[in-house]
């Protein structure tokens, strides 16, 4: 029998222009599982408010961090770990895809179907679970199958937060950087969410909260704050913010930090412009003397053996919690 492993995360532009962007954000933000909000209102507001303008600061934002070697980041780590993946697991086969640009889910999952997959682990790269991101992707898993006529084994790894090798694994990169400098704080931040989605059933933040706890229990004596990024809109989002807290951090004694996101696993816009570029200028600006973010695992060898171990292991393991 054949066995697949689809590693899916959320995607990115072909290029860091606005002519690339705007499809990209027009295919993110019309997904009603990201902007949950009536379609007829969403769509004049998408489309005659924020894609003619968007892009192009987005385009900007995408060029800081654009490698002229391999592009994208988040593309050039995703396929990076799916290769590596493959490497450790040859009796499988190993694709991953994206939910807002290519390959897309349902294109890769025509490709499994026509290698004749019989059984299907599949990944989305989020240690915690939202609507707005596993969710979306069972959307989409749920919607292809609906309509096909073969419909293989199929296991979702829905959250892999609490993975004990996961948490080992990002507590030891924590800690090898913790020892190169003298910090005052480590500062977990994690992507946001409105409070309105977790007000109707995600459970994102709690999730978050249980990620925290079980770093804090694996760093020691290591001072560790929780604040949530990238907010977007008016409506009331997790807090605190990560760049007002970290605006208010030096006056209050607070001058050296370390900066990590345990809601990524591959370096993106969000951790190598919003974290390094825009946060680190909130901190620095307010009277800040050290700032230093933590990569993302990305292909760490270390990390790899962890997605190994969640796409081998029973599936009653990977239940939601």
């Amino acid at each position: 029998m054949k066995k697949g492993i689809l590693l899916i995360n959320l995607g990115t532009p072909v290029a860091p222009t606005a002519a690339a962007v705007r499809p990209y954000l027009r295919r993110f933000l019309g997904d009603p599982r990201v902007i949950a909000m009536p379609r007829l209102l969403w769509k004049p507001i998408l489309e005659l408010m924020i894609l003619p303008k968007r892009p192009a600061a987005s385009a900007k934002m995408y060029q800081a961090i654009w490698s002229q070697d391999y592009g994208s980041p988040l593309a050039y780590y995703t396929q990076k770990q799916a290769t590596r993946l493959q490497a450790l697991l040859p009796d499988r086969i190993v694709k991953y895809a994206f939910s807002y640009s290519a390959p897309f889910i349902p294109e890769v999952l025509r490709e499994f179907a026509r290698e004749q997959v019989e059984e299907l682990t599949i990944i989305p790269l989020y240690p915690q679970y939202s609507t707005t991101t596993v969710g979306s992707v069972t959307d989409e898993i749920t919607a292809f199958y609906h309509k096909s006529t073969f419909v293989p084994n199929l296991r979702v790894v829905t959250s892999f937060y609490q993975a004990p090798d996961y948490i080992e694994v990002l507590a030891a990169k924590i800690k090898n950087a913790w020892q190169q400098k003298h910090y005052d704080k480590l500062l977990l931040s994690y992507h946001g969410i409105p409070e309105s989605y977790v007000a109707k059933g995600d459970p994102y933040a709690r999730q978050c909260h249980a990620t925290t706890q079980l770093l804090r229990e694996k760093l020691g004596t290591i001072p560790v704050l929780e604040t949530f990024q990238s907010k977007f809109g008016r409506a009331k989002w997790l807090e605190p913010a990560t760049d007002h807290t970290l605006k208010s951090l030096p006056q209050t004694g607070i001058k050296n930090v370390l900066v990590v996101s345990p809601a990524f696993v591959s370096d993106c816009l969000e951790t190598l412009h919003e974290l390094q570029l825009e946060n680190r200028e909130y901190f620095m600006s307010a009277g800040g003397q050290t700032y230093d973010v933590v990569p993302c695992l990305n292909d760490d060898e270390d990390f790899i053996k962890v997605l190994k171990n969640l796409a081998v292991a029973p599936a009653d393991q990977h239940a939601l919690r």
